[in-house]
């Protein structure tokens, strides 16, 4: 099966992709293009689907670059391949042509950044720790320390949990109240004293204060099992792990 990859006019006429599950050499939970090392997947597995991705960029493999992912505000600037252990870090930012930075997701944001003119890309996660946390603000002001400037930055949210599935509870909504009361409006009423919270919404207008532009490929990872992973889907499904899907962007 031929990889199946979202992509934007927006972020024309770079090389960039949301790689969805399809096309991968996985098997069983896993069963798709699982980019995740981090994933109890044969590793092997792993590598091939990330070659496959690699050459999807017009890169070396070792020229797909990831971070270890921890949900934090943390960016890292990068010129060459990273070397293991990798940095703990959740977006990255770069000048450099031919260097591909790749972001893990399975429900969370994939945030892909660029400023053209200046020739300067990003890469974010953005879960709701991360975005609350600042990694998407964050990781504007390390690309304008590379010469971008945020009224030039497009930016586009990839496939992510959307509103309908995302159901939280009380905890959730206060720590968002607590940070400020007009994050209200990204909740919507459930049964009981449950909630959904609009992820991309969050993300959009997270972006947008930060003075970028921003759009949402409008996909939701949880309700289409046969394009996406998810790892909300695979804990309702009570399934083991689950896979993680990849997005890249380079020069």
């Amino acid at each position: 099966m031929a990889l199946d990859i979202i992509t934007s006019r927006s972020l024309a006429p770079l090389t960039h992709g949301f790689f969805t599950r399809r096309g991968g050499a996985s098997s069983g939970i896993f069963a798709g293009l699982n980019c995740g090392g981090g994933s109890s997947d044969l590793q092997n597995a792993v590598a091939l689907n990330r070659a496959r991705v690699a050459e999807a960029m017009e890169v070396e493999a070792e020229n797909l670059l990831t971070v270890h992912q921890v949900h934090s505000p943390d960016v890292v600037t990068v010129t060459d391949p990273l070397s293991d252990p990798r940095p703990k870090a959740d977006a990255m930012v770069t000048s450099t042509p031919g260097v591909a930075l790749g972001i893990l997701t399975a429900d969370c944001q994939p945030v892909l950044f660029a400023d053209i003119e200046a020739g300067v890309i990003g890469a974010a996660h953005a879960g709701w720790k991360g975005a609350i946390g600042g990694v998407l603000e964050a990781t504007i002001a390390a690309m304008s320390a590379l010469g971008a400037r945020p009224e030039r930055i497009t930016t586009v949210i990839g496939p992510c949990i959307s509103q309908r599935a995302y159901e939280v509870g009380p905890d959730f909504f206060e720590t968002f109240l607590a940070e400020d009361e007009g994050y209200a409006r990204f909740f919507s009423g459930g049964e009981g004293d449950r909630m959904h919270f609009d992820l991309p919404s969050f993300g959009l207008h997270q972006l947008r204060e930060a003075g970028v532009k921003a759009e949402w490929t409008g996909h939701c990872t949880y309700s289409d099992m046969d394009r996406f992973y998810s790892y909300r889907r695979s804990v309702h499904l009570k399934e083991a792990d689950y896979g993680r899907l990849i997005s890249v962007i380079r020069l």
